[in-house]
């Protein structure tokens, strides 16, 4: 019975081989053929079917993973109900990045010399959270973006902190392979751009426009405000909660985050998306580095 079991187990991890081959094929020649586009930012990556590939496929420069410290290990799920074992930062988003970065010769994608970021957003408490996160980063550094005393050195992966985020513990450090996530409260704090390197917050909360009929002139005026104010200081600009259901008012949402110079369009809807950005933004393949 041993002997059967023991043959059968061996027979079944054979068979399931080319499977595995197949489809990690799969992705790499999906990933060939995209275009990068520089603003598209997959949100909440992960519940696609796979993650960091599909958005690879559409062409996404930039992709959100929320983890929960949860035994030792980061976790990736929106809530902690949905924690699973073996679904971690490092198998969904980590490896598979590192693997691409030396199969791509130190690029996501290949030929084009674009900063990939990943946005680790902590749900479970920020320090102890990030203390993880910053231990298994340096794991990685030979593919991340550094910030060092003398400034920053970039690298084909970009990581910004969200969520829970430690500042106190994130500014003592004098080496960090993340930049910390800021909100609209920090804009215009003369906080250096090689600490805050992005300014994102609740798109609902700062403005009530949704994308039907014409935008208000004030909120207008105001968006471009935060938009030029950012880019005087080197730092990118997201927003979420922005409408996501194809129609008419999302796409006026994408049009005027494009017309303004929002660094970041916000979606679900990878393939909406990408024929949105290549339908109509003329440098949508354009690298975007902040320092």
């Amino acid at each position: 019975m041993k002997k059967y079991l023991l043959s059968l187990a061996l027979i079944l991890a054979v068979f399931s081989l080319p499977l595995t081959n197949a489809a990690a094929s799969q992705n790499h020649q999906a990933q060939q053929k995209a275009t990068p586009l520089a603003k598209a930012h997959a949100h909440n990556d992960y519940e696609h079917a796979r993650p960091l590939f599909d958005a690879l496929q559409h062409g996404f420069t930039s992709v959100e993973a929320d983890v929960w410290l949860e035994d030792g290990e980061l976790l990736v799920a929106h809530d902690k109900v949905d924690v699973q074992p073996g679904r971690t930062l490092k198998s969904l988003y980590l490896e598979p990045l590192k693997d691409i970065v030396k199969n791509n010769k130190g690029s996501v994608y290949p030929g084009y010399h674009h900063e990939f970021i990943l946005w680790i957003d902590i749900k479970s408490e920020g320090e102890a959270a990030y203390r993880k996160i910053h231990e298994q980063l340096s794991q990685y550094r030979l593919m991340l973006t550094k910030f060092i005393p003398a400034g920053v050195k970039p690298g084909p992966v970009t990581v910004y902190i969200s969520g829970n985020r430690p500042r106190a513990l994130m500014e003592n450090q004098r080496v960090r392979y993340a930049g910390y996530d800021g909100r609209m409260t920090d804009l215009g704090a003369n906080d250096p751009n090689t600490f805050i390197p992005v300014i994102s917050d609740n798109w609902t909360k700062h403005f009530t426009w949704t994308g039907t009929g014409e935008m208000p002139q004030k909120e207008q005026e105001k968006l471009k405000s935060i938009v030029e104010n950012a880019h005087k200081n080197g730092q990118k600009v997201r927003f979420w909660a922005t409408p996501d259901l194809p129609s008419p008012a999302r796409d006026a949402i994408w049009q005027k985050l494009l017309a303004l110079g929002v660094d970041f369009i916000n979606t679900d809807d990878l393939g909406g998306l990408e024929k949105f950005l290549k339908e109509h933004d003329p440098e949508a393949s354009k690298p975007n580095i902040g320092w």
